[in-house]
This record gives C-alpha cells, sequence and structure tokens, in this order.
C-alpha cells in the first residue's frame, strides 16, 4: 500500500490480494507496532472505488435499500410470506433456484425463518419496574431486523430482565458498515451522521446492539468523521456509548430460572474480538449458564469465511476458510455452536450442512441461549 501510494506500483497491481483480504483485522490484534490496518484497507477501497465505480445493481441495494426502512419491512414480510407458503420448499424440489449462483442457493437453503418484529415491544420506553441500572438505547440494524427480529427483540427483554430502561430509537438507520467496506464512504459518513443526531435526541448511558459488525462500525463513526469539524466531537461521543449486547449483560448480571444441558462452543465475530476488543464478556456469560460445559474452540480467533459479503462475492474462497473451521469444530463436537453476529451465524449454519451435523448441531446467537437460560420466549 505504501508503494502504491508512492507511485512505485500501480493499484492494479494489489487489487487481487487486497480485495482476497477478509477484512477481519486480526493482524491488528497480533501487531506489536499497532499498525491500523484498518485505515489502511478502507483507503484502498475508496481509491478503487474511484477507479471502478460498483455495479448498478451493488449501489441501489448499499445506497437505497439497506437504508430504506419501508423497502426492508417489505421485505421481511415477502420473506416471511415465502417461507409460510411453503414456496421455499416448492422452489428446491423443482430445481427453479438452479438458475441463481451457487453462492445464493447455498445461503438460500440455511435462510432462517423470518419473524415478524415485536412492535409492541419496540414501542415507547420499557422496563420491568425493577431498580433501575443504566438507561440504554437499542440499535437494531437493517440485515440484522430483516433475519433476525427475533434475536434483537430477545436482546430487548433481557435487558431489561438486567435493569435497564429500554428506547428503539425509530429514526434510526443502517450503520454503513457494507457502504463503507465497499469504499463508498461518502454514504457511510450520511448514515452516521443521520445516526448520530437519531440517538442524540434522548439521555442514554449506552447504546446497544447485538451484531458484531455493526457494533464495529458504530465505535468507529469518530475516526470516520474525524475530519469533519461539525461532527467530530459528536461521533467521539456517541462511539463511546455503543456497546455490545454481551458486555452490558454481564456487567450487570443476569439471573438464571433454567437449566440448560450439552457441551457448547463460541466461534467470536471477528469485528466484535478485533475491532471492538470485546473477547471474554459472552465466554463469561456462556460460562454462567447453568448445566452446560462450555469449550473452547481451538483456533476459535480464526475468520469463519463470512467477512461481511465475502462469501457472496469470493464464494469458493470463504469456503475453503469455512472447511478448516468445521475442522476445528469437529475436534470438539460440540452440541451448540454460539456466535454474536448475523453474518457468522449464517455462515456457520452453511458449515453444519456441508458437514452433514443438520440435526446433530445446533446455531444460535448467544442471544437465544441466555434468554432460553433465562426463561423469556419471543412471544
Amino acid at each position: 500500500m505504501q508503494m502504491a501510494a508512492e507511485g512505485k506500483i500501480t493499484i492494479d497491481e494489489i487489487t487481487e490480494s487486497m480485495e482476497l483480504c477478509l477484512g477481519c483485522r486480526a493482524c491488528e490484534t497480533a501487531c506489536p507496532t499497532n499498525v491500523q490496518y484498518g485505515k489502511i484497507l478502507e483507503s484502498f477501497k475508496e481509491v478503487k472505488a474511484d477507479e471502478t465505480p460498483a455495479p448498478f445493481m451493488e449501489n441501489m441495494a448499499l445506497q437505497k435499500a439497506l437504508p430504506n426502512k419501508k423497502l426492508l419491512a417489505a421485505m421481511r414480510a415477502s420473506l416471511r410470506a415465502y417461507q409460510q407458503a411453503g414456496l421455499n420448499s416448492f422452489a428446491r424440489k423443482s430445481k427453479v433456484l438452479s438458475i441463481l449462483p451457487e453462492q445464493l442457493r447455498a445461503f438460500e437453503e440455511i435462510a432462517p425463518a423470518v419473524e415478524m418484529p415485536n412492535k409492541q415491544l419496540r414501542a415507547g420506553t420499557h422496563s420491568l419496574g425493577r431498580k433501575l441500572k443504566v438507561r440504554v438505547a437499542f440499535f437494531t440494524g437493517c440485515i440484522m431486523d430483516v433475519f433476525f427480529a427475533k434475536i434483537n427483540d430477545l436482546s430487548i427483554k433481557l435487558l431489561k430482565h438486567a435493569g435497564c430502561e429500554v428506547t428503539v430509537i425509530k429514526e434510526q438507520t443502517c450503520c454503513g458498515a457494507l457502504q463503507n467496506h465497499s469504499g463508498d464512504s461518502g454514504t457511510s459518513r450520511k448514515l452516521a451522521k443521520e445516526n448520530i443526531a437519531a440517538f442524540e435526541k434522548g439521555s442514554f448511558d449506552f447504546v446497544v446492539n447485538a451484531i458484531g459488525g455493526c457494533g464495529a462500525m458504530l465505535v468507529e463513526y469518530d475516526h470516520l468523521l474525524a475530519d469533519d469539524p461539525e461532527w467530530a466531537e459528536r461521533a467521539r461521543v456517541f462511539a463511546e456509548k455503543n456497546k455490545d449486547v454481551s458486555v452490558i449483560l454481564n456487567k450487570l448480571g443476569i439471573s438464571f430460572s433454567r437449566e440448560l444441558s450439552g457441551a457448547v462452543t463460541y466461534q467470536p465475530s471477528c469485528h466484535l474480538l478485533n475491532v471492538q476488543k470485546v473477547a471474554d464478556d459472552p465466554v463469561q456469560l456462556l460460562e454462567s449458564i447453568p448445566g452446560i460445559t462450555y469449550v473452547p474452540l481451538p483456533k476459535g480467533e480464526m475468520c469463519c469465511g463470512s467477512a461481511g459479503i465475502y462469501n457472496i462475492v469470493h464464494y469458493e474462497e470463504s469456503m475453503e476458510i469455512l472447511d478448516s473451521k468445521m475442522e476445528q469444530v469437529q475436534k470438539i463436537s460440540p452440541d451448540i455452536i454460539v456466535t454474536s453476529n448475523p453474518g457468522c451465524h449464517l455462515q456457520m449454519c452453511l458449515g453444519v450442512k456441508r458437514e452433514g451435523l443438520e440435526g446433530k448441531v445446533r446455531v444460535v446467537h448467544i442471544i437465544e441461549l441466555l434468554a432460553e437460560a433465562c426463561g423469556i420466549d419471543h412471544k
């Protein structure tokens, strides 16, 4: 990158290597001299985007679709109707999905059952009437709330259970992570400003999310807007308030009412681990669940191959990484694989399917397991 910046080599000469990078940022965690590789990768993406604009449909998806709540709600409702009508099973049996690229067919087969968000739960400000410990605003995300609205709802219930007053800000929008990863920093900055302004309307101790990838973007708004005099300080304050849900739940403590069973392992989100630096809280929460046996995943810090949309644009390479990850899973034979990010969740579901472990190994978000142990359901 330095040689390219100095004009000694061209951007084209480094493009293949840079685009094959997962962007997991594990190198930052390992680097003894604290090289900020994320910023280097980001600068490459911006330059490449200027030289080679993204396809029209990709731009439409990232700039128009993801920030559009009405469109996302329509997508969620359509997917739910598609599943409930049994059209997904029909499409697979009739081979109509064969017209799709292999990667899209693979992920269609492991797509979770889409559920509608609990509007009553998200309306207004909620607490359980216990001694109030902290006031939090909850960040729902865009793709997360299409495929995993249930996990967002369970997160809100668990936060209330732990003594939080929870508010869901209606004006919030997409975090801007996928746009930033594609080099569209302009859209990312626009979305960042919209989110900061939305969450500034209330007085909150923390802004909480259950999405490792989105959380990594939110905590770096200060970097994203560092050169904007009007927004730099506001971005810093906002970034400092952002916390993963596991951090808040572990800090406040939660009481369990059920004893679970089985061997449980944890595949951390790279962006939760390497960007947000959250390593211990999820593990401590899992170890506190009565009845389960926590088993560390060998090489658990290695990326699962999801990496935003890496598993879509570099499917074959992603599957090689996933197969290596599943080799480590097979060594410990867990009953449950716990994740902390929707992309990782879908990737590990695909890994379970590829290994023929369906019905033997469950993949769950950490929130789902904690809610189960607390006797909290989605309804």
